[in-house]
């Protein structure tokens, strides 16, 4: 299936004006790069939710901001731990607005957005102790949250992705699984050799030299440091009783296969899961919703998912 048209006319755009190699760039070029991408394909108003909060929560290395969206409606509600993508370089409160005050709507749910530190002057372990910290603090005290103990879930795109998946392991080894987690084109493996790197190697906003560039300035290049399941979820020794999880992956994206992989490997383990690829998408649709309708419906879709299984 060819490219969504809303899509290709924005690839068009971008691919007429080629970016420099990541690695090679001042990463607050990148982030503001990024800043201006996101506020040219923004909604022109804001989704309506119940209120928003920005705070902090304690961290390992000091306040983590996040930002708490609560839906318009009284009473315990799921509570989703959202974290952002943006390769682990970019991204923050802002990025994804959009993206998270539809999931608070859509899903019914309090979501708390979490603004980790980033690479490259944040490498590995940053990102992750950042993001699990934050979900232990929401979860000690749900009370303040969305209130049900039983319905908290972990949410990401991308880095975000990867980051939930980590932290979803994480409270399985720890004795306290989630409710769900929600993976949108999730990296999740820094050592393999997947045929949709090559295949969507070049004109689809994250090249297969974005994903090489990327990895580097995140992980370093030790085999050990790459290949641990913090890193590459894929890796972990076993997924059995994971969270329920919902995961979402474009057909010209270079993570598509590794995504896949790792929904088949939640499969084979027994987790309830529900896959799909979307034909015609690209990588960062989560964010494309307001400009492409094929993107609008994969994100109800995947939103509704979720909803189920918080419900």
């Amino acid at each position: 299936m060819p490219v969504d048209p809303s899509i290709a006319a924005v690839l068009d755009q971008v691919n007429a004006h080629p970016a420099p190699r990541i690695i090679d760039t001042d990463p607050e070029v990148l982030r503001e790069v990024n800043r201006q991408m996101g506020a040219g394909l923004a909604l022109p108003e804001p989704i309506e939710v119940g209120s928003v909060q920005d705070t902090t929560v304690p961290g390992p290395a000091g306040r983590i901001p996040v930002r708490v969206y609560r839906p318009d409606r009284g009473g315990p509600v799921p509570t989703v731990v959202f974290f952002h993508g943006g390769g682990w370089l970019t991204g923050d409160l802002d990025s994804h607005d959009d993206v998270t005050r539809r999931m608070c709507r859509d899903v019914h749910a309090v979501v708390v957005a979490v603004d980790y530190r980033l690479a490259p002057g944040h490498p590995f372990p940053a990102a992750y102790d950042d993001c699990l910290a934050a979900a232990h603090r929401i979860a000690d005290h749900i009370d303040d949250y969305g209130g049900r103990r039983d319905r908290l879930a972990v949410a990401g795109d991308s880095a975000g992705g990867n980051l939930a998946a980590a932290v979803a392991l994480t409270f399985r080894d720890e004795g306290r699984p989630l409710a769900a987690q929600l993976l949108v084109y999730p990296a999740t493996d820094f050592i393999g050799d997947y045929p949709s790197r090559t295949e969507n190697a070049t004109g689809y906003v994250l090249s297969q030299q974005d994903v090489l560039d990327i990895q580097h300035l995140y992980a370093g290049d030790d085999p050990a440091v790459r290949g641990s399941w913090q890193v590459s979820p894929l890796r972990a020794e076993n997924f059995t009783g994971l969270a329920p999880a919902v995961i979402g992956t474009a057909q010209y994206d270079p993570l598509r296969d590794e995504g896949n992989a790792y929904a088949e490997a939640l499969t084979d383990a027994g987790v309830d899961v529900f896959a799909r690829s979307y034909d015609g998408l690209i990588h960062a649709f989560l964010n494309l919703f307001p400009v492409s309708p094929a993107a609008d419906a994969a994100v109800t879709e995947l939103y509704a998912q979720l909803k189920e299984r918080l419900s």
